[in-house]
């Protein structure tokens, strides 16, 4: 093939895949749901808030960087502890809090209803917690979502996020002799979100 016909087409082809590509910005929050894996503990309500830039790569398809500022955690986890003071067994009830700045890549496909299905990787930078013993310092995950698209911008969401890594040390909140409080020693961090997001339209 001629190089120049090659090169018409290559120029075209780039031409027309650009000029269907569109960014838009935009914001999402709503109420979080979290607890940690393998531990006797009730879920912590709390709320995550963000921004996002929407790539439509195609009809359907959209790569979606986001910045989420989530919290997170599991509250009424109980530690089982021997009090030297009084020489007896206690236990005590500790809500435990972990805050994270996370960077989002999600994979958005829209069918033309207005229904969304989302998936894509999350890196969750820790910014504080009051966890006795830590592991990990920051937190690997993968997030997994349906929504619902309404053509004014106006998104309603609900994703699960599971952490992948071990973040904090269990035996500090458990005694040896009594493992009634603790299903195992690979605590993950496990989040349904609940919530909106709203895509501003740009020319």
């Amino acid at each position: 093939m001629n190089k120049n016909v090659l090169f018409i087409i290559v120029f075209f082809t780039v031409l027309s895949i650009h000029a269907q590509i569109s960014v838009q910005p935009g914001l999402r929050g709503g109420f979080s749901f979290s607890t940690i894996s393998e531990m006797h503990a009730d879920y912590k309500t709390d709320f995550y808030v963000g921004g996002f830039t929407d790539i439509k790569i195609t009809k359907i398809y959209s790569l979606q960087p986001e910045i989420n500022y989530s919290r997170q955690g599991s509250n009424n986890v109980a530690r089982n502890y021997y009090d030297e003071s009084s020489q007896t067994n206690k236990v005590e009830h500790l809500d435990l809090d972990i805050n994270y700045l996370s960077l989002s890549l999600m994979n958005k496909f829209t069918l033309p209803q207005g229904i969304q299905f989302q998936a894509g990787p999350t890196l969750d930078i820790l910014l504080n917690d009051n966890l006795a013993v830590r592991k990990a310092q920051n937190d690997l995950g993968l997030v997994l979502g349906v929504a619902y698209a309404l053509p004014s911008g106006l998104t309603f969401e609900a994703r699960f996020k599971k952490g992948l890594l071990d973040v904090l040390s269990s035996d500090y909140y458990q005694n040896d002799s009594n493992n009634y409080y603790l299903f195992g020693d690979y605590n993950t961090n496990i989040n349904l979100q609940l919530g909106i997001s709203y895509t501003f339209k740009t020319k």
